[in-house]
């Protein structure tokens, strides 16, 4: 049954973008006090999406940056939106993100991508010669529930910091895969829906049907990515996307670089094939003012009956990113468009 938006969580999911013009430092920076400001409108969790090689993306150590927002607030949930496991031993991950619940107890999430998140070329100096198999994922998987989990008699491999802190695992996916196996081992599962659609409907379906309760999740538990543009007016939230749009063609066409300053009537002087292209990638994107974002958000909820909304809120100027969590906030806890117009 579909809940009211009321009932359903919102979090973020931040690729630290690095805006033309500014600088790496300034992302982080950014980054932070985007943080601070979704706890303080209530925003249930902060993750962080590891990418490589990526001149305007900026978080690629993921560890390092969940502790960097976890120390700079004070009770959202902090965590990665994932990890991309190919690219690193189990162990490690035990370790740093046990480190992590070490110091800040009760707050770090562990979400898991089975994509390398990068290029060929970056994969290979990730982890050198070694080559991935269909099997190695639901291995290690399993490893890093064993590593964070209490030890077991005679377990000689023990993650110090990380044995017995049970940090919650979350499988992430854009296909099928990591919705069975989420299912099979009774983990919460996030859909990246904010850059690959396609398969959302079926991934939940199979999902919930085949999910099997575990210590850590009794009932499937559902996270899809929403890209989110929100402005006073529908006119000024989609000048303000022609920022995604300008990213979204570039990764279409093989070029990634930093996120642009918005143009006046971008998306309307493309061809026909690029429209085409970019609306497939940000189908489940939300752009407008608050009534059309309410509109948005409730079809979402009612077509996927999901428990959380992880928002991907990419807007250039830094201060009317903050401006489109307040407007998508205010939406959710089901202000009017008079109360929204008040508090402009």
């Amino acid at each position: 049954m579909t809940k009211p938006l009321k009932e359903i969580a919102f979090s973020m999911l931040d690729l630290v973008a690095v805006r033309e013009g500014a600088t790496v430092a300034s992302a982080l920076a950014v980054a932070l006090t985007t943080a601070q400001h979704a706890e303080r409108l209530g925003f249930s969790r902060y993750w962080l999406a590891e990418h490589h090689n990526m001149m305007g993306i900026a978080s690629s150590s993921t560890a390092v940056l969940v502790g960097h927002i976890a120390g700079g607030t004070k009770s959202i949930r902090v965590g990665s939106g994932g990890v991309m496991l190919p690219n690193h031993a189990p162990l490690v991950v035990a370790e740093a993100f046990g480190t992590l619940a070490e110091l800040y107890p009760g707050r770090i999430d562990l979400g898991l991508g089975r994509a390398p998140g990068t290029d060929p070329m970056t994969m290979r100096a990730l982890r050198r010669d070694r080559v991935e198999t269909v099997d190695d994922f639901p291995r290690d998987v399993a490893e890093l529930q064993q590593l964070l989990g209490d030890p077991a008699p005679g377990q000689k491999l023990i993650a110090n910091p990380g044995a017995g802190t049970h940090v919650p695992i979350w499988l992430l996916g854009s296909s099928l895969f990591s919705a069975q196996l989420a299912a099979e081992k009774g983990l919460p599962y996030a859909f990246a829906s904010h850059f690959a659609p396609a398969q959302l409907l079926q991934a939940i379906d199979l999902y919930r049907r085949n999910f099997k309760p575990s210590k850590q999740c009794q009932k499937p538990y559902v996270i899809i990515g929403v890209p989110l543009v929100a402005a006073p007016t529908d006119a000024e939230a989609i000048y303000l996307a022609s920022s995604v749009f300008q990213r979204v063609l570039a990764i279409l066409r093989g070029a990634r670089g930093k996120l642009q300053p918005p143009i006046e009537d971008f998306f309307e002087r493309l061809s026909a094939q690029e429209r085409a292209g970019i609306s497939d990638f940000l189908a489940c994107a939300v752009v407008g003012g608050p009534e059309t974002v309410r509109a948005g958000l409730e079809s979402l909820a009612q077509a996927t009956e999901c428990d959380e909304m992880m928002l991907v809120c990419d807007v250039y100027d830094p201060a009317l990113r903050l401006r489109a969590l307040d407007i998508a906030m205010a939406v959710r806890n089901g202000e009017s468009s008079a109360q929204l117009a008040a508090s402009e």
